[in-house]
C-alpha cells in the first residue's frame, strides 16, 4: 500500500530539520520522497524497521490513469457536440466569444466548441474532468441548502471508505499540521462562512463549480479528543455531477492543499493577502 500523500511520510521522520539528508527541512524531504525524486532511506535518522516496511513503496504519480485519460479525451470530443451558450444558462456560467465560462474556486475556467481550456488556474485532471462532466451532464438544479455526507449521494455508500482517507483524512492531515495556513487557503480560494448551526473551528463554503458547493468543517484537537474535517455537500450535487466527478472535486481539492502547504508551509509563511471574509 502505498502512502496517499507527503505527510504520511513526515510522520515518520524525527521533524529535527538536521539537513543531513541534503533537504532543508523535513517536510521538503517528505515531499521529494512522495514524488520519487528521493528514497526514505536517505533519511539518516529514520529507524531501520521504519525504512524496510516503507523502502519498496513508490511514489503516488499525481496523473490520470490510461482510463482516466481516455474518459478526459471522450469528454472534450463530446463538447463540440454541444450548444455551449445553452449549457452556460443552465449550469450558471456565461458564453462570450466562442467560450464557456465557469467559476472555479474564484476564478475563470473557459473552455471553447474544441475542448481547448483557458484558466486563470492550473489545469489538471481533479478539475478539468468535473468541469467537463458538469457542463455535458448537469441538470443546472440550483443549491437548497441542505447539507449531506458523500457516502449520502447517490452511489457514494461504496466509495466512502477510499473518499474519506484521500480526501477528508488529507485534508484532515494539513489543517493539523498549518492550521493557520490551512485557514488562509480556504478564503484565499473563496471560501464563504457558513450558516451558524455548521459553524466549527474552520468552516468554509467553497465553490469548485458554481451549484456544486463544498462545505469543509475542521474541529481542532482538544481535552483529549482528537481533531476532525468532514466535507459536506449540497443535497442536489449528484443531479448536477456524477459521484465520480464529485469524488475527485473532494480528493483534489486536499491534493491542492498538500501541495500548497508543502510549497509555503516549512517556512511558516503566508501564501498571500486574505480576502475579507463575508461576515466581516
Amino acid at each position: 500500500m502505498k502512502p496517499q500523500n507527503a505527510f504520511e511520510i513526515f510522520k515518520l521522520l524525527d521533524k529535527s530539520n538536521c539537513g543531513n539528508c541534503g533537504e532543508k527541512t523535513c517536510l521538503a524531504f517528505a515531499g521529494a520522497v512522495f514524488k520519487g525524486q528521493r528514497q526514505i532511506a536517505e533519511c539518516p535518522r529514520l529507524d531501520p524497521c521504519i525504512i524496510a516496511r516503507y523502502a519498496e513503496r513508490g511514489p503516488s504519480p499525481g496523473v490520470p490513469e490510461p482510463e482516466g485519460a481516455a474518459h478526459f479525451r471522450k469528454l472534450k470530443a463530446e463538447i463540440a457536440g454541444i450548444d455551449l451558450a445553452a449549457a452556460a444558462a443552465r449550469v450558471g456560467g456565461r458564453y462570450a466569444d466562442g467560450r464557456l465560462t465557469l467559476k472555479v474556486l474564484g476564478k475563470d475556467f473557459s473552455v471553447d466548441a474544441c475542448g481547448n481550456f483557458f484558466a486563470d488556474i492550473h489545469v489538471n485532471p481533479w478539475v478539468a474532468i468535473p468541469f467537463l462532466s458538469y457542463i455535458l451532464f448537469g441538470k443546472g438544479s440550483a443549491p437548497i441548502g441542505r447539507w449531506v455526507s458523500f457516502r449520502e449521494l447517490t452511489d457514494g455508500r461504496e466509495r466512502y471508505a477510499l473518499f474519506h482517507k484521500r480526501g477528508e483524512q488529507a485534508m484532515q492531515q494539513v489543517a493539523d499540521s498549518y492550521t493557520a495556513l490551512f485557514d488562509d487557503m480556504v478564503h484565499l480560494f473563496g471560501g464563504r462562512q457558513v450558516e451558524r448551526q455548521f459553524e466549527a473551528d474552520i468552516s468554509v463554503v467553497l465553490h469548485p463549480l458554481p451549484r456544486v458547493p463544498v462545505m469543509v468543517c475542521y474541529w481542532r484537537a482538544e481535552e483529549g479528543m482528537g481533531s476532525s474535517l468532514n466535507l459536506f455537500f449540497d443535497e442536489t450535487a449528484d443531479r448536477n455531477l456524477d459521484i465520480g466527478g464529485i469524488f475527485a472535486l473532494g480528493v483534489g481539492l486536499a491534493q491542492m492543499f498538500t501541495r500548497i502547504a508543502l510549497r509555503h508551509g516549512a517556512g511558516g509563511g503566508a501564501i498571500g493577502p486574505r480576502p475579507e471574509r463575508a461576515d466581516q
